[in-house]
């Protein structure tokens, strides 16, 4: 590999954060189906390739999100699909937590009690924050931990490869809590769990959320040199 494209690569990476808000500017299927192809060539173990990927079109899309922003006014328990965060926080990763939120919600000017300002940024984040591609990932129930793993480095690949592209993005884990009407709506079976589903786009540069750059820890906060 030559060194601009080590630099390509290393500038994918480095500037590829979660966008909030995207522009409406169309983005070719032939390149959505190109940015898949590259993200297919992830690692995985025994080669299984476990993941699962649905692109979804306007029509499936709109009563997808019709179906979210009502079940979102829905006041029943909504049931987890699987448990992303810990039941409690504790540290390093509180402090990173409420820095993360704080910071958002101080660009978007909703404070603590706002329960109107973080419902729009919720439903905003049920309809994919405006971008005009929509994906939804799941992975079979019946798989272990590896294939999660394997289902991380398909779309951290995905995701640098779409910024190496031009697009940004955002992984949007929102969608596992709402896994029934993602389910029901997409005739997604019980034998595969709503993971995730990823926003790509162009991002609005105006837009006061994508002004959020997290930190993030330096090498030797996490990291140890074994002799």
């Amino acid at each position: 590999m030559s060194a601009a494209a080590a630099e390509a690569v290393e500038k994918a990476i480095a500037s590829r954060r979660a966008v909030r808000a995207f522009l409406p500017d169309p983005v070719d299927p032939a390149l959505v189906r190109r940015l898949i192809e590259l993200a297919a060539q992830a690692p995985s173990g025994t080669n299984m390739q476990p993941w699962r990927l649905r692109v979804l079109g306007p029509r499936t899309r709109a009563r997808l999100e019709t179906a979210l922003v009502a079940a979102l006014d829905d006041p029943s328990p909504r049931a987890e699909e699987y448990r992303y965060y810990p039941v409690t926080f504790r540290e390093p990763y509180l402090s990173r937590r409420r820095k993360v939120g704080w910071d958002l919600y101080g660009l978007l000017g909703v404070a603590k009690g706002d329960h109107a300002g973080m419902r729009r940024q919720t439903e905003a984040n049920l309809r994919f924050f405006g971008a005009p591609v929509a994906l939804m990932l799941t992975v079979d129930r019946d798989l272990e931990i590896g294939s999660w793993l394997d289902l991380g480095a398909f779309i951290q690949t995905l995701l640098i490869a779409a910024q190496g592209h031009g697009l940004d993005s955002c992984p949007q884990a929102i969608f596992a809590s709402f896994h029934e009407t993602v389910r029901r709506e997409l005739a997604i079976p019980q034998s595969e769990i709503v993971v995730c589903g990823i926003a790509l786009g162009k991002a609005d540069a105006e837009a006061p959320a994508n002004r959020l750059v997290p930190a993030r820890e330096p090498v030797e906060g996490f990291t140890s040199w074994l002799d």
